[in-house]
């Protein structure tokens, strides 16, 4: 059983090692993190060692490293590289704060349940009553908000009280979006691409030349046009051609990123460069909210 200074100081050992994508750390680093003196840090470091939850490297640059034991010890799962899930605070990420573990006390009511949040780093970033939001995760892409209720700085758990609980479906673009595309031609003028998208209910559509797509023109372009006079304009005076494109298999996790990086409400879904379909902001947010299958 570890007493609670060891534990502080395997927690420490684990997140500055985690941190630092995987060198030793020295036993100064621990004492300047946890504000103790570092002659304590290296008589414990002694235990922790002698019960196989501390390896120590030689060397100028060596130092300790925790062992796997030491994650079991800790009730913490050996995460891979790169895998971060992160925890949002007043819409920022809180910096040098990872999820490593979500429980749930109840799922069929997330309205009213409760998740137990296991963390690597410092915990005291959040408060009490902080309204945060975890996620996404690495599989499923689970996102939660909710306000911060309990605090365990020992074990480096929060409690969180749920506000909502959302996963993004496993689905391909093609999918979600729409398969009947509508796209309009370089030579047409502004008025006929006008009555195109008016009868057709939308607000935007590729322009192809020769099977291949040339840019994009959406009702905003049309109006400006229309307010300068431009109405017997081509279109392709007046599209853009930054046009942002998907592969057909493309998921809509990666999508949704896409959009945001470029500030954008539709994708072009292609098929190994032909145009066979178009995704909107929209149809991917109706899927998450459940509202279509």
């Amino acid at each position: 059983m570890l007493t609670s200074i060891q534990k502080e100081i395997l927690q420490t050992l684990v997140q500055l090692y985690h941190d630092s994508k995987g060198r030793s750390i020295k036993g100064e680093e621990i004492a300047s993190k946890l504000n103790r003196n570092p002659g304590t840090i290296r008589n414990q470091m002694q235990a922790l060692r002698s019960l196989g939850l501390v390896k120590g490297v030689p060397g100028p640059r060596g130092g300790y490293k925790p062992t796997i034991k030491a994650y079991y010890e800790l009730n913490i799962p050996v995460i891979e590289k790169g895998v971060k899930v992160p925890i949002y605070k007043n819409g920022r990420e809180v910096e040098n704060l990872s999820v490593l573990k979500i429980e749930f006390t109840s799922i069929p009511h997330p309205g009213e349940c409760e998740a137990v949040i296991k963390v690597m780093g410092d915990i005291k970033k959040l408060e009490l009553g902080d309204k945060i939001r975890v996620g996404p995760t690495p599989v499923n892409k689970l996102t939660i908000d909710g306000i911060v209720v309990g605090r365990d700085d020992l074990d480096n758990v929060i409690l969180l009280d749920t506000e909502s609980i959302r996963s993004i479906p496993k689905k391909k673009v093609i999918e979600v979006g729409s398969q009947k595309l509508i796209t309009l031609k370089p030579e047409m003028d502004v008025r006929t691409a006008a009555k195109i998208l008016s009868e057709n209910k939308i607000d935007g559509a590729p322009v192809v030349s020769k099977g291949k797509v040339v840019g994009i023109v959406t009702l905003t372009d049309i109006v400006n046009s229309v307010a300068k006079k431009k109405e017997k304009c081509k279109i392709s005076e007046i599209m853009s051609k930054r046009v942002i494109t998907v592969e057909k298999d493309t998921n809509i996790y990666d999508a949704i990123n896409i959009m945001t990086e470029n500030n954008i409400g539709r994708l072009i879904i292609v098929d190994n460069g032909k145009p066979v379909g178009i995704v909107t902001r929209t149809d991917i947010l109706t899927l998450i909210a459940g509202l279509k299958s």
